[in-house]
């Protein structure tokens, strides 16, 4: 039965005084999921969506850390209040559930973790049952939440977002520096100063002789400035430009694949890290508190696990290192983190003027420290490591798990080798890092029907990892049952290596890459460490850090940490990188040919198909064999090893099939 709340609004009564920060839950909508489908041990769910508000005590030392929180506003009682978007996910009878909230960081305001655990469509708003996909996280009995942390998703509806304040000094707004670069891909006139479609800050003053923009043709390229006349702060709408402090143009035009970069004066930011304290105190209220205007009791949720994927799991280190997994009380709030295809990167989530979406060129994310341990960059004389700041009492279980792709376009290496490069570095005993062997950032979907000489993007699924690994991280919470151990490459052994080391095979079409994305070590000015505040736009470019990627077999294929059974029992080469855009997120699918004839045909190196397996039987034979001692490793689940065997047979039909080799075989 659906039941709609028109904006039930009950003020917070807290069993424990320890939820004050939360001071009141607005359900706006509440609704059976799947119309009632009852999921294993855990029954039937329900939706609960609204708002939830907040008020945190500037003075307090774990509040601190949040950048501006001294000009920010404050009521009567002298704390800050605030708002954010909720939305959960649970069995209706709470106690039916396994006791843990599965917090989904959102990316750019949009829910991951249907899809990335239950294989589901990525949708804004789940529901019925084929948005449960599978059910897998429901079967386990999660609990499920999202809050808004992001102040500037774009405007469209679906997409959650926190409600912050802005910050000001003596009631007069800050102004302060903003930089935004674009490239476009075909001819326009108009640009957004945001990213993605995102809120842009407005310019102050738009005839501000000091606004400034440039042109340059690499991220490391000479900027070229544009003559002032030549740009104004307006869009353009059909035959003429329109004043818009949010918009450049250009009246000759913006050409493709430059990068332009504007730098301007902006006013009024928001206090971008209360997103952050959002989360803590949202999850230190089900953990520590209970809420009857969710149905969710005192001692119902004892657990919690947070996971962020890309721009979500950036935000998750720079959660634990900016000291956020400590709530007012001084308890912890995430008991799990795990943080995927992040690298070793962060973000620019708790800063004056933070521009949450931007994670490249030059944008404060790949920034020292990488490594959880302490380290000194002899470069820099700095000193510091990403738990640094997080005391005992607060320290979670964190597993970090990365695509190949990390390794290529976000410093994945230095996660756990020294910041120069030269020794590995083994993780902390709460830590474990997982490497998916031949993965990108995204797995694609299982390819389709190529032409001739066509790159595809990579479809190695690292999803059966997922599964099994988030059950492992609640033994190890719950229990204390060790999890697997980590599996990266490493210097020791050979299997991680400089650029130049990788022995990547010729492959017909495929060009390995020696234009790799970098990451330099950047001055924003003297107040950027220690407020938070960039004062110099562009920032100064230093020496770069270290670059280190996997090794590979004679096939291509990467030699070390976790591989898949199709990646262990290979019919083609899977790479994390693409070959004319070091910083895509794309890897390439490259099948072998199906037999020697047509490897010959092509001069391609590596064995065809048919050289590597005697039959169909013989190929599935070898990924029950492998899955199996996946499955005994504790890498994977034997109830998925069903649906892991079907794929690879599906994906061997699809590969030697002759409608697909028919147009894929050309002579070199």
């Amino acid at each position: 039965m659906k039941i709609t709340l028109i904006v039930l609004s009950l003020i917070w009564l807290a069993v424990s005084t320890a939820a004050a920060e939360v001071v009141r839950i607005e359900v706006q909508t509440r609704n059976d999921v799947a119309e009632g489908k009852s999921y294993g041990l855990a029954g039937t769910y329900e939706k609960l969506v609204g708002k939830i508000y907040y008020e945190v005590d500037p003075n307090n030392s774990v509040n601190q850390i949040i950048t501006d929180i001294e000009y920010a506003p404050t009521n009567a009682a002298g704390k800050v209040e605030f708002s954010s978007d909720f939305y959960l996910i649970k069995p209706k009878n709470i106690e039916a559930g396994n006791g843990v909230v599965l917090f989904d960081v959102l990316n750019r305001g949009r829910k991951n973790m249907i899809p990335r655990f239950n294989r589901a469509v990525l949708t804004s708003d789940p529901q019925t049952d084929a948005d449960m996909g599978d059910g897998f996280l429901l079967r386990k009995g999660f609990s499920l939440l999202w809050v808004g942390w992001q102040f500037d998703p774009p405007r469209q509806e679906g997409l959650m977002r926190v409600y912050p304040p802005i910050a000001s000094l003596n009631g007069e707004p800050i102004r302060g520096l903003v930089r935004s670069n674009f490239v476009v891909t075909e001819d326009v006139f108009d640009h957004s100063l945001a990213a993605r479609g995102h809120i842009a800050y407005p310019a102050a003053d738009r005839d501000d002789p000091n606004n400034v923009m440039t042109v340059r043709d690499a991220p490391t390229g000479v900027r070229q400035v544009i003559a002032r006349e030549q740009w104004k702060f307006a869009r353009w709408e059909e035959d003429h430009a329109v004043p818009d402090s949010t918009m450049v143009y250009r009246e000759a035009g913006f050409e493709p694949g430059l990068i332009y970069e504007v730098v301007y004066t902006s006013q009024g930011p928001p206090i971008a890290g209360l997103g952050l304290a959002a989360i803590r105190d949202a999850i230190s209220l089900l953990k520590y508190g209970s809420a009857n205007t969710l149905s969710i009791s005192l001692g119902s949720i004892d657990r919690s696990i947070a996971y962020g994927r890309s721009q979500s799991g950036r935000l998750l280190r720079t959660f634990l290192y900016d000291g956020f997994n400590e709530d007012e009380q001084h308890r912890k709030v995430f008991d799990g983190v795990i943080a995927q295809v992040a690298g070793a990167a962060r973000g620019s989530f708790n800063y004056r003027f933070a521009q949450p979406s931007r994670g490249s060129i030059f944008y404060p994310t790949d920034m020292f420290p990488f490594s959880d341990t302490v380290q000194t960059d002899l470069t820099t004389g700095l000193q510091d490591g990403l738990l640094a700041r997080v005391v005992p009492v607060s320290m979670p279980k964190i597993f970090y798990t990365n695509s190949s792709t990390e390794y290529w376009r976000r410093l994945g290496a230095l996660i756990h080798t020294t910041v120069d490069g030269a020794k590995d570095v083994p993780p902390l005993d709460n830590v474990r890092i997982y490497h998916f062997a031949g993965t990108q950032h995204r797995p694609a979907q299982f390819s389709p029907n190529r032409s001739s000489g066509e790159l595809l993007a990579n479809p190695n699924e690292y999803i059966w990892f997922m599964r099994s690994l988030l059950l492992a991280m609640d033994r190890w919470i719950t229990d204390g049952i060790l999890p697997p151990p980590s599996r990266f490459p490493m210097i020791e052994d050979g299997t991680l290596v400089q650029l130049e080391q990788v022995g990547f095979p010729e492959i017909p079409h495929v060009r390995f890459p020696t234009a790799v994305h970098r990451a330099y070590r950047l001055d924003y000015g003297p107040h950027f460490a220690s407020e938070g505040i960039i004062t110099k736009e562009p920032p100064d470019v230093h020496s770069a850090f270290p670059f280190l990627v996997p090794q590979v077999d004679e096939n291509g294929n990467e030699i070390s940490s976790l591989r898949s059974p199709e990646l262990a029992v290979p019919l083609a080469t899977y790479t994390g990188w693409h070959p004319f855009n070091p910083t895509s997120s794309q890897g390439l699918y490259v099948p072998f040919a199906r037999t020697r004839y047509e490897r010959a045909a092509t001069e391609d190196p590596r064995p065809s198909i048919e050289e590597r397996y005697q039959t169909r039987e013989h190929y599935l034979g070898r990924i029950t064999t492998e899955a199996l001692k996946l499955i005994e490793q504790g890498y994977l689940l034997g109830e998925d090893m069903p649906e892991i065997v079907r794929l690879a047979g599906a994906h061997w039909d699809h590969l030697m099939s002759e409608e697909t080799h028919s147009s894929s075989v050309q002579p070199k």
